[in-house]
This record gives structure tokens, sequence and C-alpha cells, in this order.
């Protein structure tokens, strides 16, 4: 009797998936010489920082909450520390939605960027890593591409300003994309004209520009270039990615903790879960998450049919209707099936004059 309640936690999840900003945790991993093993804060403000950090450190954290994230996760590993290996162990058991490491070598972007791949495909964690110059081709890595950042007499690399750039996407709300978003505090970057940003963007580059009067994002795209059947267009775009990565954590957390080993596997029971997965969908459909109309759950006849079959016969599934089949007894398995349709944002408006 306790599923129909997970209907009201998923009305809960929508409402806070609405204001992300509100949501976002960024984690920021650094090396530091004031600890002598690894050490995690939980951040609220950016005078929460250790004092003992270096000043570079500290500068990276005063950047992190720059974007306004509610919740700042601190990883400091000692400066010694030859690579991020038990950096990366300990983020694999916290929550959060997009890391950096601001400071990381060159030599460390390519374990890094491995690491986001796998925990992002291979271990349902379903996050986004702003990494320097690193061209990883995937929507869980984004590819900060733009050095000699300069905010005032400062000069910044690349690597320098992850934290910047990810406490500004765990920040902004689902409705809000990266694209065009002004970073105040930068006085100037290198110059690119619009086919050299067109060029950068297209191959998965996420750089700044100057537009003659201020410094700000050129587009909000992930590293993903190569494009498939599981992983296509949209999966180039962070507002997209976001609103993806947030409803599938949002569904399987429920899912997992209300429902797995706590209901009767029966018919009804599925089409209450259904019922409760399409009043999510439906609460951010309401909220511009999601394009209307378009996001719906429903059991997976054809997955079911196969299992069936394999615990039944082919020949006695052959001879069941459709409904029979999505009345049958799946013993502990529960096959769903969704379409999900995110709402972009406006990002390329084409408008013909007539005189």
């Amino acid at each position: 009797m306790g599923l129909p309640n997970v209907n009201i936690i998923f009305k809960q999840k929508a409402a806070s998936a609405v204001q992300q900003g509100a949501v976002g945790v960024v984690a920021i991993v650094l090396k530091d010489a004031s600890v002598s093993a690894l050490t995690s804060y939980e951040l609220h403000g950016a005078d929460e920082s250790p004092q003992a950090l270096k000043a570079q450190n500290a500068a990276y954290v005063q950047q992190a909450f720059m974007g306004m994230p509610k919740l700042v996760k601190l990883v400091v590993i000692p400066e010694t520390e030859t690579d991020y290996s038990k950096a990366m162990q300990y983020l694999e058991t916290i929550a959060f939605n997009v890391v950096a490491f601001p400071g990381a070598a060159t030599a460390d972007v390519t374990a890094l960027s491995t690491w986001a791949k796998n925990v992002f495909t291979n271990k349902d964690r379903k996050i986004i890593a702003v990494l320097p110059n690193s061209a990883a081709d995937h929507p869980s890595v984004v590819n900060l591409a733009t050095d000699n950042i300069e905010v005032g007499a400062q000069k910044y690399t690349a690597t320098q300003y992850t934290a910047r750039i990810a406490g500004l996407i765990a920040g902004l709300p689902l409705t809000v994309a990266p694209t065009f978003q002004v970073l105040p505090e930068v006085t100037n970057v290198p110059s690119m004209t619009k086919s050299e940003a067109d060029t950068a963007v297209n191959a998965g580059k996420f750089v700044l520009y100057h537009d003659g009067e201020k410094v700000k994002i050129a587009r909000g795209v992930t590293s993903l270039v190569t494009t498939t059947e599981a992983m296509g267009e949209d999966w180039k775009k962070i507002k997209v990615v976001r609103i993806l990565n947030k409803t599938y954590q949002d569904l399987k957390e429920t899912v997992e903790d209300f429902y797995v080993g706590k209901v009767q596997n029966s018919y009804m029971n599925k089409l209450l879960l259904i019922s409760a997965m399409n009043a999510y969908y439906e609460s951010l459909e309401q909220d511009g998450i999601l394009d209307p109309g378009k996001n719906a759950a429903e059991i997976d006849l054809a997955a079911q049919r196969t299992y069936l079959k394999s615990i039944l016969g082919t020949e006695v599934v052959a001879g069941m209707t459709d409904q029979q089949v999505k009345e049958a007894n799946t013993r502990d398995k529960v096959f769903i099936m969704a379409r999900q349709r995110p709402l972009d944002a406006i990002e390329d408006v084409t408008m013909t004059v007539y005189l």
C-alpha cells in the first residue's frame, strides 16, 4: 500500500528540478599542502572556505560560488599526490551535479576524462565534468578551450577557470542555457572571428569570446562531436544534458527508494508506478522543462514479450494478446519504456526584414 506515495515523491522531485539552481551541487577538487590526507568540506558560501588553503585554491572556491550553486562540495588532497585517483574514488561515493579539478596538469586531463565517461556510462552517475582542453567527445565532459582569460590584471589558463564554469553550470536553472551567459568579471579573452568561434563550437569546444562590449559564453556545448543512435544531437547541448541527467537521477532514485523490494509486482502496481512517472513528466511540462504532450512512460510491450518467451515459451507468448502480455506475471522484472523531449533554449534566430 506504500506505492501511491511514490506519486507524491515524484512531484516533489519535479518541483525541485524546476529550480535546479537552488539545488545544484558542484564538486571542486584541489591539491593543497594544508592537508595530509583527503579532506572534504560542504560549503554553503564562499566565507566557509577553509582558511588554510593557499591563495590560488581559495580563489578557485570563490570562483565556483560566483555561479550561485546551492552547495560546493570541496575535496582537498595533499599537494604531493601524483594523480587524482583517491579523489575520483571518493567522488563516486557522494552526490553532485558538476565537477571541476582547477589547476589540474595537462598530464592528468586524459585520466579525468576517462573517469568521467566511465562514471556516466557504466556506474549510473549522470555527471558533468568541466575539464581544460579535453576533446573527450562525450556528453559527460565540457571541454573548456579558452586560455589567457583576463580578469583585470590577472590572466587565467583554461584549467584555472574550470571552477568558475562548473559553478555557473551548476547554478543555472534547468530552463536556462549557458549560451551567451556573460562573465562580468572577465575583461578580455583572445579574439575570435565568428567563423573561428563556429568552428570551435562544432568541434565540441566550450569557448569564451568578446562581442565588442563584454565577454560571454559562445554556446553551451558538451564535448560530444560524434553522434550515434543512442546519443544524438541533443547530447551536444549542456542544457538538454542537464535535464536528461536530472530526470534520470530522479526516476532512478525514487524507484529504488520507494518501490524496489517494497511493493508487490502486480499489474496494478506497475500501472501505479507508471502513473506516478507520468505525473512527474507532467509537472516538468507545466514548468517549461519538457515539451508538453511529448513525454510518457508505459509498459515496454516488446521487452515484456521477449522476457515472457524465456519463461513461458515462444508458442505460448505468440498466442497472447497485447493486454494479456501487459497483465502477465513477470516475476521480479518490470519493463518500462519512456519517451522524453526536453525543451532547449532559443539560440539561433533567423529574421527576414522586408522593405
